[in-house]
């Protein structure tokens, strides 16, 4: 089956590459053509992984409605959740790079799947809260593995396809749960995490079986001894680790870059429902304006590839952080639904445009030996637009009303700025890394973090 499955990847590159296909096959070439079996079925994965992982959406409404905790207590559980996210992230990035792709991911939907269980047989809060931390931990355990797996397999000239479809599919398996998790809640809050850990089950399931360990093999010389290290003083005295990613410049100013997008991004599920209200929308309305951005992602994301593929990254990362600037920032003249609608449009095409160059620039500025690393501290500024989009957002909106959407739009705007300016030195960089002797693989692998 496998080998079936790419054979028919690889006809469509070769289409790609050296016929000329018309209409759809020629857009399925571009769409998804050359990719390996193995990222099929972590694709496959992580769509089961996402249309089931609906559980804790709906953390605080089953902590109020079903066992009985205030607001405020809800929330602090939801935010050890968050808390755990945060480490758990790190956590799956040394693990992948020393255990293992196959290893780590593994492991953590068994685990993950455990929790669930447990979550949903229990009754006391100090239970439930610790367990929403452990499930916090190991539900970002396998981003960073996932991502480490996919630059592994994938030639370099078609991961920005993969990732195109990786983040299709993560979308996709986020609508279909918000979906799901509505019917189940009504129906049983204890069902919703037990279907959800069936869903992980099945994803590690389907991993162990089907996903080879894709971590690159120690290297060593001839003799039979581990390569020398680098001629840098600094890396004879510390092996290669998180702290690599933590002090590489040009990683740490992209990482930055999409730091400020991830705040902007956020601003349609932490702000903007205060600013609807304030303009006398209802939930519903906001649920249309969200509904509307999913559809458009479901639909359209699989034709970026063909809009981009030409351009260079730093360029297309420019254009789609201003697209979300001027979405944004248009906000302070919305006062209906229609301008809202409209408004998402405009930021959810520039999302749509990011995903690919920002997944492959990550995994172009990773040494191959800490790929995994890499991931986990670039995922790292996620978890902290989370926390700041809505604690300075609602700060910000409250002191100066619609002039908030301005100064969204003007940082969004200064973000773009610097993706022009990034751009160039951080090419160098990479064809620099492309030209260097491949560093040795053996160290990853005994790295610490």
């Amino acid at each position: 089956m496998s080998e079936q499955i790419e054979e028919v990847g690889v006809r469509a590159a070769d289409q790609h590459d050296g016929g000329t296909p018309t209409g759809p096959r020629r857009w399925l070439a571009d769409t998804a053509g050359g990719l390996p079996a193995t990222f099929w079925y972590l694709w496959a994965g992580l769509l089961i992984n996402r249309a089931g992982a609906f559980a804790m959406l709906f953390l605080s409404l089953y902590l109020t409605a079903a066992r009985g905790a205030s607001e405020s207590l809800a929330g602090v559980v939801v935010g050890a959740y968050g808390a755990g996210g945060a480490a758990g992230v790190l956590l799956g990035g040394v693990l992948a790079d020393r255990w293992g792709r196959r290893s780590t991911l593994v492991f953590a939907h068994l685990v993950t799947a455990g929790l669930m269980v447990a979550l949903a047989l229990s009754q006391h809060l100090a239970m439930i809260a610790a367990l929403a931390l452990l499930v916090g931990v190991t539900h970002s355990m396998p981003s960073p593995a996932f991502v480490a797996a996919i630059v592994d397999v994938v030639p370099e000239h078609r991961r920005s396809r993969a990732f195109n479809l990786q983040f299709w599919a993560f979308n996709l398996g986020m609508a279909v749960a918000s979906l799901l998790a509505g019917l189940l809640a009504e129906a049983s809050y204890v069902a919703l995490f037990l279907v959800d850990a069936a869903a992980t089950l099945a994803t590690a399931l389907l991993i162990a079986w089907k996903v080879p360990e894709t971590l690159p093999a120690r290297s060593t010389t001839a003799a039979g001894t581990p390569p020398q290290p680098l001629t840098s003083v600094r890396r004879r005295q510390r092996r290669p680790g998180l702290h690599t990613a933590l002090t590489d410049r040009h990683f740490l100013v992209f990482v930055g870059l999409t730091f400020v997008l991830a705040v902007l991004t956020m601003q349609a599920s932490t702000i903007m429902p205060l600013a609807m209200r304030a303009d006398g929308l209802g939930p519903s309305a906001y649920g249309t304006v969200v509904a509307l951005g999913g559809v458009l992602i479901v639909l359209g994301q699989l034709f970026v590839p063909r809009l981009i593929d030409r351009h260079r990254k730093g360029s297309v990362l420019a254009v789609s952080t201003a697209l979300l600037a001027v979405g944004f920032g248009a906000l302070a003249l919305a006062d209906d639904l229609a301008f809202y609608l409209g408004a998402c449009v405009v930021w959810t095409v520039g999302s749509m445009l990011a995903a690919p160059p920002n997944a492959q620039i990550n995994a172009d500025l990773a040494p191959p030996a800490l790929r995994a690393r890499y991931q986990s501290v670039f995922y790292l500024a996620f978890p902290a637009a989370s926390f700041v989009a809505p604690t300075l957002g609602g700060f910000s909106l409250q002191q100066w009303g619609d002039g908030h959407w301005l100064i969204v739009g003007a940082l969004g705007l200064a973000a773009a700025g610097g993706h022009l300016l990034a751009g160039p030195p951080r090419e160098r960089r990479v064809a620099a890394l492309r030209q260097a002797p491949a560093e040795p693989v053996g160290t990853s692998v005994a790295a610490t973090s």
